[in-house]
């Protein structure tokens, strides 16, 4: 008789899959980078919507099968970083510089500022916070971007968003995750199903939405920005 588990058992390179499929995402981006230099912002932001698909996917499969005990050979969360950096922050930053979004200089100030905030972000050890939430914008600039272009709001309001999102990067301030936060975690789902469900048809609607599609796309990315927010208020002040 043996205490090891059958996990204990699983081929190493059946592990690697999980690696290979974090990887994944390199040509998904490369794709995407691709399809915005011909303009394309609706075909750019349908592949980053797949990039975010495997990146829900690789964690929860890397934890599951405590891939960094048993290959510790390769680091599963510097790879994550780079390919996050890549989908999350330099995409839509591109995209921000490159589309008709805004006019000179702004497209670059505010292109260059999420480059650079993201990469500070993504090198601060401290992004987690007791609760699973982050400290600090999370640097999900595909997600803020792709909300901008969608709701074509003016040229002021972006550059408003894009200028707050990078000083909250540096605040301490939470931002929920919406799967492993579990205060609210059912409205905080239902949310995010709601956002992505707004946002999958806003992407084959020619990057439009109707007015009640719209509204329920502007309250859920309120709620998605702002409830770890609330949460951290309700825990300071009752």
């Amino acid at each position: 008789m043996t205490d090891i588990t059958p996990e204990k058992h699983s081929p190493e390179p059946a592990l690697f899959l999980i690696h290979v499929l974090t990887a994944s995402g390199a040509p998904i981006a490369l794709v995407a980078l691709l399809a915005g230099a011909r303009g394309n912002w609706q075909e750019m932001f349908a592949w980053l919507g797949l990039a975010l698909v495997v990146d829900g996917i690789d964690g929860p499969l890397a934890r599951r099968y405590n891939i960094a005990e048993r290959l510790p050979r390769w680091s599963g969360a510097s790879l994550d970083f780079v390919i996050d950096y890549a989908t999350y922050v330099f995409l839509p930053a591109f995209a921000l510089s490159a589309s008709p979004m805004l006019d000179q200089p702004w497209n670059w100030i505010c292109g260059g500022l999420v480059v650079f905030t993201g990469a500070l972000y993504f090198a601060d050890n401290g992004m987690k916070t007791h609760d699973k939430a982050f400290k600090g914008f999370p640097a999900c600039w595909n997600m803020v971007v792709f909300g901008l272009m969608l709701l074509s709001p003016s040229q002021g309001f972006t550059i408003a968003v894009v200028l707050a999102c990078c000083v909250f990067t540096f605040l301490p301030v939470r931002f929920v995750h919406p799967v492993r936060v579990k205060r609210w975690r059912p409205l905080t789902l239902a949310m995010t199903v709601a956002w992505l469900v707004s946002a999958g048809i806003g992407l084959v609607n020619d990057m439009t939405l109707s007015e009640p599609l719209t509204v329920i796309f502007a309250l859920s990315s309120l709620y998605l920005l702002t409830v770890s927010a609330l949460h951290q208020a309700l825990e300071r002040y009752f």
